[in-house]
């Protein structure tokens, strides 16, 4: 009798390549599990507000405003910045000050925002992929899983940022 060896489908092969490529956030998990993740600073909270007004007869305006508190060690920040869409304001809230690390981070750019939607219907879990690069042609992809896209989203910014800290080897404050 002959076996096959079973091809992946079309379906099947992207479900192991987007797996594959959350790779840093894959990292951290283990790490964090492992214990040998430095604490570089602490989401306290964060907000996002999305304004749609009448500018004038037939012409709208939107515009999103996030606020992120984190601290770092005994140190506080709260950063505001104002985007093109929600995740656009809190990745550019998150990255506006964050301290002592703003030096290490000042030349990421997010490449890619990806969306994957399971169990359809208004109470879905989504799945954000983000891939992230630096001046240097390093790229990295982080992945957020939330009921939530925003929070979904700001989980994958969150561990983008940690990544590179990390990769960098910064010491924790």
């Amino acid at each position: 009798m002959r076996t096959r060896k079973r091809h992946p489908g079309p379906r099947r092969k992207h479900r192991m390549r987007s797996n594959e490529a959350a790779g840093a956030s894959f990292e951290l998990l283990a790490r964090r599990t492992l214990g040998g993740l430095p604490e570089y600073f602490v989401v306290e909270s964060f907000q996002v507000g999305v304004e749609r007004k009448l500018v004038a007869p037939g012409v709208t305006y939107s515009a999103s405003q996030a606020v992120v508190k984190i601290r770092i060690g005994e140190e506080r920040l709260i950063s505001v910045a104002e985007g093109n869409g929600p995740v656009n304001a809190l990745d550019l809230a998150l990255r506006k000050d964050l301290g002592v690390y703003q030096k290490y981070i000042e030349n990421l750019e997010l490449r890619d925002y990806r969306v994957r939607v399971f169990q359809g219907g208004t109470d879905a879990v989504t799945r954000v992929l983000i891939e992230f690069g630096d001046g240097n042609g390093d790229t990295w992809s982080t992945v957020g899983v939330s009921g939530n896209i925003i929070d979904a989203s700001f989980q994958a910014l969150v561990d983008a940022i940690t990544y590179r800290l990390l990769k960098v080897g910064v010491a924790a404050q």
